[in-house]
Parts: C-alpha cells; structure tokens; sequence
C-alpha cells in the first residue's frame, strides 16, 4: 500500500510513525513544503524571551531521524498543489522549481492552518510579522537579534499574543496591544478576565480595545500602526489575530469542507472521499459535550488524530470520541485555563445554564505562599450536566483544570463532580479543593 501524507508537522508525521510501527513493510511518503517538521510551536514564545536559547531547540525530531531510523519517504521542500481524487494523483512543486507527482492507495491531508493576515495596507512591510510555523520565529528572533527592538505592537489578545507580552516584555521591550472588537477576552467571565488584564497592565502592557486598524506605515526606520483615533509608533509589528485552517487543496479536489472552512471529517477522520482522510489544524472534530461539530485548532488532537488515520489505514479500526476545548496558557505570573461551554455557548447548544464563580486559595490555610484561584464553573439546570469550566491563578490552575476535562468527558453531573475524590496536602490544595467548592456552589443554581 502506498500511504501518502500532506504536511510534515504534528498530525502527518503522528501518522507516518505510527502507520510504519503498525506496518514495517508499507510505503510511507511525506510532501511538507517547508524545511522543518516535527517541532513545538506551542513554545516558541517561551523559546523568543530567551536571547540565549536557539530557535533549533524546539526542534523533537530532525527529518533524518524518520528517514534513517523509521524508513519514512520524508520530502520537504515539497509543496502539494492538486489532489486528484479520480486518479489518486497528488502534483506539486519542489523548492527548486520541478514538478513532481505520487500516487496514492490512501491519502492524509495535514496541512494544519495558518494565520490570518489583515487586508490592509501595509501588512507586507518587512517588520510586520505572524507567529506560527519554526519558520516564523527565526524569522522573529533574527530580527529582534539584528536591530534595537524598543518597542512592539501586537495585534489581536489571544493566546499567542498574551504569551509574546510576557515574552518581550523579558527583552526589556515595550509593548502596546490593539484589536477592533470591544472588552477582553470575550469568551472569558469578566471577573476573571479583569484578574488577567490588571496582570498585564501591572507589567506595563498598553491595551487598546474597540480600535481597528486601517493601515500599517513605514515612518523612517519604524512603523506606525494607524488607527482613527490613534496612531502607535513601533519597531516590529506582530500579527496575532487567529488562525484559519489551510483547507484549500482539499476543497479544490472537490472534497467536503464543515464547519469554520475546515475539512469535514467523520469520527474514524475519513473525508468525504473514501481514500481521503484529515487530520490535526485542518480537519474538523465533534464536541464531547455537545454532539455537535466544531474547529478548535489542539496540538493533542492533532497527534490523536495522526494516529487514528495510521490505524485505520493499517486496518485496526479507530474511532475518536471527540474535544472539549481544553486549553491553558500562561499570562506573566498567571496560569488560565478553560474546558467545555462558556455560558454563551451553552444556551446556544439548547441548554439552560447556570454558573457560578468563586474564588479560593491554591493551599490549605496558612501555608505559606498560598494564592488566589478563581473558579468559573457552568452546569445544566435541566440535567445537573457539568458543562463548562474556567480558572485563574498563580498556581494550580493548569493540572486542576484536567479534572473537569475528564468530567465532561465521561458526562458527569455537578452532583457526582461534587462527589470526587480529588487530593489534598497543605502544599497543593485546601481541604475543599477550589473545584469541590466551585461545584457545590454551582449546586445552589441548578
């Protein structure tokens, strides 16, 4: 059998390891148009703050490594640009200009996402930069390594724009935030968001909400971040305003596309063609809670789904249940973590939801460095069903919050939440963790 895989990063290469472990002697080729595979992009802001720590180290697995050791037909610089389903025929273009073309028994698209560029007028200057791919942050790193960086404006405040703060602000650089849309961290309870944006602007972080960009200008050697009401000077501009899945190639060969423009893909992450699967960035996923689809970019599903598309191709059939939206970010001296339905989401979804936000301690009482936890916790008025979770705190906040993943995973009431067995040591947790007590608050409202 040939196997054939599109995209070198986490879910193709998941899936060419494992499909090669399952079956030695089959044929596994990789096309990745890039030069790197294999590497963790979730840490390189982390990587950035650090002048003295090299862009490579991120690097888990060089490309010889499954070559030599694996077997795999791994080829970068190798960029996909048809799929044809009719004949099992996937053409592209190396980096050097030649043509090629492979021929496929099974085929898994992995191309991921990439980040969305804003359509305005100097979104090409040089100093304007996405972060995303290894490529990008040695890109960012040269140049903050090539220039006297003083300041930086991020756009957008999600995930990788809150990291980069804390990461520049680690270089002595100054930084100002912009996005077009009012308030912070609109999926988050404003209680807990107004922990996080005292935090940043405590660390000096400019904010500036409900602002949209109209225009990037060169001004000498800097740029000017041009708004209508405000005009922000900066040596490096930093595009953080999403991601959209690179769905492109599948749609182009006539292949079904769901939810957010990804590719639609069943639970054993078959496409709408039968030889044809998808994984990690670019594929969609069914939500654990509500039986429904969705486009929620995870680096664990993205390897899950690698190895689920390697198992069924082997003939070992594998079906996911499904996400929860787990996620945990660090924000200077917090950790922030959210599983399952905001309220929002929840009355969407056709549930009647009812929440409640508490604030506790990371210990027991009067041990020594003890913080604050704040717990939002959303459940069901009709089921008792726990729904949701969110926290915030210096500690304890990115472990607790896989309690409740694997809550909403096996369907539990608040009640039977309430009921856990969770650990307690004065070091760690009050007698009542914060989640017990989050829940048998939430228990009042339901």
């Amino acid at each position: 059998m040939n196997f054939l895989i599109i995209g070198g990063d986490a879910a193709g290469m998941s899936a060419a390891s494992r499909a090669k472990r399952n079956a030695p002697d089959m044929n596994v080729t990789v096309l990745e148009k890039s030069m790197d595979v294999s590497y963790s992009a979730c840490g390189m802001p982390f990587n950035i703050a650090d002048p003295g720590r090299e862009i490579e180290d991120l690097v888990v697995r060089r490309a010889e490594v499954f070559r030599k050791k694996q077997g795999i037909d791994l080829l970068t610089g190798h960029c996909a640009d048809t799929i044809d389903t009719a004949a099992r025929l996937v053409k592209g273009i190396t980096r050097d200009s030649k043509p090629f073309a492979f021929s496929y028994d099974k085929l898994l698209i992995a191309t991921g996402a990439s980040p969305i560029m804003p359509n305005i007028e100097g979104n090409d200057l040089p100093g304007v930069m996405a972060l995303k791919f290894l490529d990008d942050g040695r890109r960012l790193k040269n140049y903050l390594a090539s220039r006297e960086v003083k300041e930086v404006v991020i756009l957008g405040m999600g995930y990788i724009a809150l990291e980069m703060c804390e990461a520049l602000r680690a270089r002595r650089i100054e930084v100002s935030m912009v996005k077009p849309r009012p308030g912070f961290l609109p999926w988050m309870d404003e209680k807990l968001s107004a922990v996080i944006r005292q935090t940043l602007e405590k660390n000096g972080i400019r904010m500036y909400s409900g602002r949209a960009v109209e225009r990037i200008r060169q001004a000498g050697s800097r740029l000017s971040v041009c708004c209508p009401d405000l005009i922000l000077e900066a040596d490096l501009v930093l595009v953080s305003i999403g991601v959209r899945p690179n769905s492109e190639l599948a749609a182009d060969a006539g292949i079904a596309l769901g939810v957010k423009k990804a590719i639609r893909v069943d639970r054993g992450m078959r496409t709408s063609d039968p030889h044809v699967y998808a994984a990690g960035d670019c594929a969609d996923s069914f939500h654990a809670v509500t039986g429904e689809k969705v486009w929620i970019p995870l680096a664990l599903r993205a390897n899950r789904g690698g190895w689920a598309v390697a198992d069924n191709v082997c003939g070992k059939p594998v079906e996911l249940e499904g996400i929860v939206g787990t996620a945990v970010f660090k924000v200077f001296d917090l950790q922030v973590a959210r599983t399952g339905l905001t309220v929002a989401e929840a009355g969407q979804a056709g549930f009647s939801p009812a929440e409640v936000i508490i604030q506790a301690r990371s210990r027991a009482h009067a041990h020594p460095g003890s913080s604050d936890i704040w717990v939002h916790m959303v459940g069901d008025k009709k089921t008792g069903k726990l729904l949701g979770v969110q926290m915030v705190g210096q500690e304890g906040v990115a472990h607790r919050i896989n309690a409740a993943a694997v809550a909403l995973h096996q369907k539990m009431t608040v009640d039977r939440f309430a009921q856990t067995d969770l650990a307690y040591s004065p070091p760690f947790s009050p007698v009542w963790d914060p989640m017990l007590t989050a829940a048998n608050q939430l228990l009042k409202n339901l």
